[in-house]
């Protein structure tokens, strides 16, 4: 394919992901413009996900990445470049801002990472964790051009956070991590997907406010699980998909006691139906 016919449907797919974001950023289509997707999935042709299988584009054009489908990383294992549009999405909402601090766990190839840069830029920075030491390699190379990213070749849950702005999750959690909570800034903001039964999928917005930890459903969704974080317990806190849906702030339960409002308990915090108020 022409280079000129590339650049075109790259265009067109940043204009899409822009619409889909809902943001109000302007740089928005142009940083996704900017970002090369094939250069983080690998020599071509691709697997892309369709429905429950793999389907193999007929050869290595590019233009075939720049739709919203889900990219194989890892056919064997189901690890997948993400869906363009949930991305979208979820950055409209976290509205990643010039100078801020960003930790992204589970960044694959790099390919978010690198969009999760241009954001921050000018000063800003990312830390891009992968577990898997195959994915971390290629994430180290094609990352090499933005220098503002560091690719962190192990777990998220067994390493200490820097105070984030933004901590940005590509891996299913059942039981958020404390330690990712208390690493967030004031007006910090974390989304990761929340599954802490098998019937239970949703986004999860956390934002750091003076009052306490509010939290916002997005979207449901589904994503592999986080190694560490994404096992299910025997007695699931949240059983009920409408449930989780209620969900509405954060508590520590050292600081108030799990009350009638509770939608999810675990040892330490709990999710609340009730909107972040005074302890």
């Amino acid at each position: 394919m022409p280079l000129s016919d590339i650049a075109q449907a790259r265009a067109f797919y940043a204009r899409l992901m822009a619409g889909a974001s809902r943001s109000a950023d302007p740089r928005f289509e142009e940083i996704i413009a900017s970002v090369p997707r094939e250069a983080f999935m690998g020599p071509g042709p691709w697997k892309i996900v369709a429905g429950r299988k793999y389907v193999e584009t007929p050869d290595s054009d590019p233009s075939y990445l720049y739709q919203n489908v889900l990219v194989a990383l890892d056919e064997a294992r189901g690890i997948n470049n993400g869906e363009p549009f949930l991305h979208a999405r979820w950055i409209g909402c976290v509205e990643p801002k010039p100078g801020e601090y960003v930790t992204h766990i589970g960044a694959g190839s790099g390919y978010y990472t690198a969009i999760l840069s241009k954001f921050v830029s000018p000063g800003g920075h990312v830390d891009a964790f992968e577990v898997d030491e195959r994915l971390a390699k290629a994430a180290l190379e094609n990352l090499k051009p933005y220098e503002n990213v560091t690719v962190i070749s192990a777990n998220a849950i067994m390493q200490r956070l820097s105070p984030s702005d933004l901590i940005y999750v590509n891996a299913g959690v059942a039981e958020p991590p404390m330690a990712w909570l208390e690493a967030l800034k004031p007006r910090g903001r974390l989304v990761f997907p929340w599954s802490p039964s098998p019937a239970t999928g949703l986004a999860l917005l956390v934002t750091a406010m003076d009052e306490g930890l509010d939290v916002k459903p997005l979207m449901p969704v589904w994503f592999i699980p986080c190694c560490g974080a994404g096992e299910f317990s025997d007695s699931p806190p949240v059983t009920d998909q409408s449930r989780a849906w209620k969900a509405r702030s954060i508590y520590r339960t050292a600081e108030r006691q799990p009350d009638d409002s509770a939608v999810a308990v675990y040892d330490t915090f709990w999710f609340s139906s009730d909107p972040v108020k005074p302890v």
